[in-house]
């Protein structure tokens, strides 16, 4: 099921604007990752998409059904093809895993006997099968996240709503649950919009990624293109720490863009070997994306002229976009 938002904008009753003319489409299946700094909107967003908050103006579209046109019997019936899944779980805690799987199903008239056939399938697509019976004191954070997972998907929805999914997890628990939404994305086809403010998250996940900042979507292109050419200083601020510039220091510095299409090569080692001169790295961030290079490296070029033109040269013959940068990046 596609995804599509036009014009969107939500300004609360005491004036304060959190969304601004926000317009995005996801196409059927597609892994979308919406990143932004805290208090961006990118929750108000996600909010907006099944109308747990009301959008001040826009539209909502899923395939050929307005979500913001819908009346109340009618969003019920469209909120059955849309899972949501919390940074807190959000599970009833005075029941058990299988019991809080089959609930949707139950608001939905679905009768126990197939409720609870479905719930146990759903909890052993999640990696769960054996907790069927346990309670949410008893299971991890991660485990408790794979029972929100299962009971997202319920309702066989289209489009599942991760909202910081994995912010309350640690890292390697949040690896599992994103490799499990990875699966989840490829075997049932459904189309998945991540809100996060991690990184980490979108490289190793998303098939695209938007930049919120300051209300609106600052840039919005294929994970490959933004992490490789960042066009927005909202996305810039994402790659550097602490969103940080980078001064860069020396007559001749250039910024060299690993997008994938290079081979993963010490390229840098081998150039410095080959021309017997020592560069200086004043940055680096690079990412393996799916067995690939991704991310950009700066550094600073020998002072003479003719041994700099080589190595930039070199680099371009191995793949690579190369261009000098000065002051910031």
């Amino acid at each position: 099921m596609s995804l599509k938002i036009e014009h969107l904008t939500k300004i609360y009753d005491d004036g304060t604007v959190a969304l601004d003319d926000v317009s995005l489409e996801v196409p059927d299946g597609q892994f979308l990752g919406i990143i932004g700094l805290s208090g961006s909107g990118k929750s108000t967003l996600m909010r907006c998409i099944n109308r747990l908050i009301e959008p001040t103006s826009g539209r909502i579209w899923l395939d050929d059904v307005e979500v913001t046109a819908a009346d109340s019997n009618e969003l019920r019936k469209i909120r059955l093809h849309i899972g949501m899944i919390f940074q807190q779980f959000n599970l009833l805690m005075q029941r058990t895993a299988l019991d809080n799987v089959c609930f949707p199903l139950k608001i939905a008239g679905t009768d126990k006997k197939t409720a609870r056939k479905k719930a146990k399938e759903l909890l052993e697509l999640v990696g769960l099968p054996d907790k069927a019976n346990s309670y949410p004191s008893q299971l991890s954070g991660g485990q408790r996240q794979r029972v929100a997972i299962a009971r997202a998907l319920a309702t066989d929805p289209k489009v599942l709503l991760c909202d910081e999914a994995t912010s309350a997890l640690d890292p390697s628990t949040t690896r599992e649950v994103l490799a499990l939404l990875k699966d989840i994305n490829k075997r049932l086809n459904v189309t998945i919009v991540v809100i996060t403010h991690e990184m980490k998250v979108v490289e190793e996940i998303c098939n695209r990624v938007a930049i919120i900042d300051s209300h609106l979507i600052a840039e919005i292109g294929t994970v490959e293109e933004i992490f490789a050419r960042p066009k927005s200083q909202a996305a810039r601020r994402l790659f550097y720490p602490e969103g940080k510039q980078l001064a860069l220091h020396g007559d001749r510095c250039c910024r060299i863009v690993f997008d994938g299409n290079s081979a993963s090569e010490p390229v840098i080692a081998d150039m410095v070997l080959r021309f017997r001169t020592t560069v200086n790295i004043l940055f680096a961030d690079t990412k393996n994306i799916d067995g690939k290079a991704f991310g950009q490296i700066v550094i600073q070029l020998p002072q003479e002229e003719g041994v700099a033109d080589r190595m930039i040269e070199y680099l371009k013959a191995k793949g690579l976009a190369v261009e000098e940068v000065e002051g910031f990046v």
